[in-house]
C-alpha cells in the first residue's frame, strides 16, 4: 500500500519537527524563566541558632530589617540584616520554637518584623536551603513546583503526538490457536451456516486455485442475525481451524468522541495485524460502520467508515494479502438501509437464523448433558415440550435457562426436570412473580382473572367453534399456565404464558386470531363491569393490537386490491384515510370478540374462582376443570354461531 506508506513516512517527519519545535520552546521558555528574578549577590550567614534571636533584644536599634520566612512551615527561617553590614543572617528554628520567640522576644521587646514575601524568597533562593542542600537542584525542584501544570501540558502534546490521545485508541486483543476454545462442533444444528463457513475455510485455504479465476482479493466476511446465536464463537472456531490469530475488537471502540480517532485506531488495528502475517481481524458490533455514507452534515463523520473501505480494498500488496477482515452486526440488508460499497466489500455474507424445534432440543440436551450425573431427570424431562416452550430463543437465551435451572435446583436441593425447565424458562423471560402485591386487593385480583381468562378463551375459541374434542384443543393450544400473581419486570397484576411459534409468516387469518386474542382481555372486562368499567390494563394489549391493525392496514394493505404500502406515501394525503381503515377494521374484530365471549361467561364465572383461590393454574389444570364442565361450556356455545370468514371479516 504505497499511498499508505507515504503517508506515515510524512506523518514522522511531521511529528519530529513539531517535537523538536516544542523541545526548544520548552527550553528557552526555562531560561527565560530562570531569569525572570534578579538574584541577590549578599553573602549568607546559615544558623540554627536560637540565641541569636533573643539577641537581637539588645539590638534592635542595628536592625536594619528582620523578616520571618514560611511562618507556619515546620522550619521558620529568621531573616535579618544589621545596618552597614554586608552579611544576611538566615537563622532557622524548629516551628514550636518559633511560637515562643515571637511571644517572648520580638513582641514582648517591640521589636518590629514583617512576613517574608514571595518575591524575597524568589531572589534569595538559598534562604530555604537546608544544610547540605545543593542550590542547583534547591532552583530546579523550586522551578518545577511552580510551572508543573505547564510543562505537564507540553510533555502531555508530545504524548499525544507519539502515541495519541488516551480514548483514541482501540482495546484490540490478539488471540493465538492454541489459546482459542471449542471447535465447529459445538454449533449444534445450524447446518446450512456450518456449511458456509467450510466453502469459506475452502476459499481461504486454495487462494491459489482462485486467482486462476481471477479472484484475487480477500475473502472479508460479513455475519449477520440476532443476538446471541453464535457470531463470535464462530469467528474463533474459524481462526483454530485455520491456525492463525484472531484479533478482536468491538466497533464500539472506534466511536472515539475525536475528530479522526475510529480512522487511526483502524489504521493501528490493520499495522498490527499486517505484522502478523496471516490473521483474522474481527470487528463486533459493527452496524454503525455499515450505515449509508454522506447523510449527515458533518464531513468526518464518514472518516471511519472510508478507512476501512480503503483498508479491504482488494490487495494491493503483499504486505496485507494474509489479513481477513471479519465484521458482525446484528442487522442485515434486508432489514435496514446499507452502504453499497461497503457491502460489495464482502465477498462473503453469512446470515445467522435462530434456532428451530429440533435444534432447540440438541441444544438443551448439549448444555444439561455437561452436567454432572445425578443432576438431571432424564426420566422425567420431556426436551421436546421444552423446546417448543423455549421457541424463538437464541442459543445464548437457551444456555440462559439452562443456568437457571441449575440456580433454582441448587437453592432448592431439586434434580432438574420438565416442570423445573419450565420454572427456569419462567423465571428467565419474565422475571420474579410476586402474590403479596395483589393478596390483599380482591377486586383487583377478580379483574385480573376475568382479563386473563378472557385471552385464553379467545385463544382456543376457533377450534371449539370447528367443533374440536377438548383433547385435541389442549393438543393445538400454546397455553402453559394462567396466573394472577403480579410481575413487576413488564408491570402486569397478571398473565398468560404460552409457547411461542416458529412459524414467521402468518397469514391475514393467523393475524386476526393474534388480535382477537389480545381483544380477549378487554372484552371480558367489558362483559362483566360494563363499558365504563374497562380498566387501564388493557393499556399494552392495544398497543399490541394497534400496531398488527397498522401492519395488516396500511403496509400489508391486506384488507386492499391495491397491493401498496401506505405508510410511505404522504400522510397529508393518507392520514384520515389510514386512520379510518384501522378504526374500521379495529372496530369489526373487538365486536366479534365481544360477541364470542359472552357465549363463555357462565365458564369463565366457573373457572375464576379457582384461578383465583390457587393464584395460578397449569395447562393441565385448566383442561381438566373445562372436562369437568363440558356440559356447561357446550349449553351455552352455539355453533357456529359467530365465524370468521373466508377473507376475515367477522360475521354473524
Amino acid at each position: 500500500m504505497p499511498n499508505l506508506a507515504k503517508l506515515q513516512i510524512a506523518f514522522k517527519n511531521v511529528y519530529v519537527r513539531i517535537s523538536a519545535a516544542l523541545l526548544v520552546a520548552l527550553t528557552a521558555w526555562l531560561v527565560l524563566s530562570s531569569g525572570d528574578v534578579a538574584q541577590d549577590t549578599s553573602p549568607l550567614v546559615l544558623s540554627q541558632n536560637i540565641s541569636e534571636i533573643t539577641a537581637l533584644a539588645a539590638r534592635k536599634h542595628q536592625l536594619d530589617y528582620l523578616l520571618v520566612a514560611k511562618p507556619l512551615s515546620e522550619s521558620p527561617r529568621y531573616i535579618f540584616k544589621f545596618k552597614g553590614a554586608p552579611e544576611l543572617h538566615v537563622v532557622k528554628v524548629p516551628s514550636t520554637s518559633h511560637l515562643s520567640l515571637e511571644r517572648e522576644v520580638l513582641l514582648k521587646n517591640a521589636i518590629p518584623y514583617s512576613i517574608a514575601k514571595d518575591d524575597f524568597l524568589a531572589s534569595h533562593k538559598a534562604v530555604l536551603l537546608d544544610e547540605g542542600e545543593n542550590s542547583a537542584t534547591a532552583e530546579a525542584t523550586a522551578f518545577l513546583k511552580r510551572h508543573a501544570f505547564e510543562i505537564l501540558i507540553i510533555f502531555f502534546i508530545i504524548y499525544a503526538l507519539k502515541f495519541g490521545i488516551p480514548g483514541m485508541g482501540m482495546n484490540a486483543s490478539v488471540i493465538t490457536p492454541d489459546k482459542l476454545k471449542g471447535s465447529m462442533d459445538d454449533l449444534i444444528g445450524m447446518d446450512d451456516i456450518k456449511q458456509e463457513v467450510l466453502h469459506l475455510e475452502d476459499m481461504i485455504r486454495n487462494r491459489a486455485e482462485y486467482k486462476s479465476h481471477n479472484i484475487d482479493k480477500p475473502f472479508n466476511v460479513m455475519l449477520t442475525g440476532p443476538a446471541g446465536t453464535g457470531k463470535t464463537k464462530l469467528v474463533g472456531y474459524l481462526a483454530k481451524k485455520l491456525d492463525v490469530p484472531l484479533i478482536q475488537a468491538s466497533g464500539s471502540a472506534l466511536e472515539s468522541g475525536f475528530v479522526g480517532g475510529g480512522s487511526k485506531a483502524l489504521n493501528a488495528l490493520y499495522r498490527k495485524a499486517c505484522a502478523r502475517g496471516s490473521c483474522i481481524i474481527f470487528l463486533d458490533e459493527a452496524q454503525t460502520l455499515f450505515m449509508p455514507r454522506g447523510r449527515g452534515e458533518k464531513k468526518w463523520e464518514d472518516d471511519t467508515a472510508n478507512t476501512l473501505l480503503g483498508l479491504m480494498d482488494g490487495v494491493k500488496s503483499d504486505k496485507g494479502a494474509g489479513v481477513i477482515w471479519v465484521v458482525a452486526s446484528n442487522f442485515d440488508d434486508a432489514s435496514s438501509e446499507m452502504d453499497e460499497a461497503m457491502l460489495r466489500r464482502f465477498s462473503v455474507k453469512i446470515n445467522f437464523r435462530l434456532p428451530n424445534k429440533s435444534e432447540r432440543g440438541e441444544l438443551l440436551k448439549s448444555f444439561l448433558s455437561r452436567k454432572k450425573e445425578g443432576l438431571v431427570d432424564w426420566n422425567d424431562l420431556d426436551l421436546g415440550q421444552v423446546a417448543e416452550m423455549t421457541a424463538n430463543l437464541s442459543p445464548a437465551l437457551l444456555e440462559t435457562v439452562v443456568e437457571r435451572a441449575s440456580m433454582i435446583s441448587i437453592q432448592e436441593k431439586k434434580i432438574i426436570n420438565t416442570d423445573l425447565m419450565f420454572r427456569a424458562f419462567e423465571r428467565a423471560t419474565l422475571g420474579l412473580t410476586d402474590r403479596a402485591t395483589t393478596a390483599e386487593k380482591h377486586k383487583q385480583r377478580e379483574r385480573v382473572a376475568l382479563h386473563e381468562l378472557g385471552h385464553f378463551f379467545m385463544q382456543i375459541d376457533p377450534y371449539l367453534r370447528q367443533g374440536m374434542t377438548l383433547a385435541e384443543v389442549k393438543e393445538k393450544s400454546h397455553l402453559l399456565k394462567i396466573s394472577t400473581e403480579s410481575v413487576s419486570k413488564i408491570g402486569a397484576l397478571g398473565y398468560v404464558l404460552q409457547s411461542g411459534d416458529d412459524v414467521s409468516l402468518r397469514t391475514l387469518e393467523e393475524l386476526e386470531r393474534d388480535v382477537i386474542q389480545l381483544y380477549g382481555g378487554v372484552a371480558a372486562e367489558e362483559l362483566f363491569y360494563g363499558a365504563r368499567g374497562i380498566s387501564v390494563g388493557s393499556q399494552n394489549d392495544i398497543e399490541k393490537a394497534t400496531k398488527m391493525l397498522n401492519l395488516m392496514v396500511n403496509r400489508l394493505s391486506m384488507y386492499s386490491r391495491s397491493k401498496i404500502d401506505y405508510s410511505q406515501l404522504g400522510h397529508d394525503t393518507n392520514g384520515e384515510r389510514s386512520i379510518r381503515q384501522v378504526e374500521e377494521k379495529s372496530d369489526e374484530l373487538y365486536s366479534y370478540t365481544l360477541g364470542a365471549i359472552r357465549d363463555y361467561k357462565a365458564v369463565i364465572e366457573s373457572i375464576k374462582d379457582t384461578l383465583l383461590d390457587q393464584y395460578v393454574l397449569s395447562k393441565d389444570a385448566v383442561f381438566a376443570l373445562l372436562e369437568e364442565r363440558r356440559d356447561l361450556m357446550l349449553s351455552h356455545v352455539v355453533l357456529p354461531h359467530l365465524k370468521l370468514c373466508g377473507d376475515g371479516a367477522a360475521s354473524v
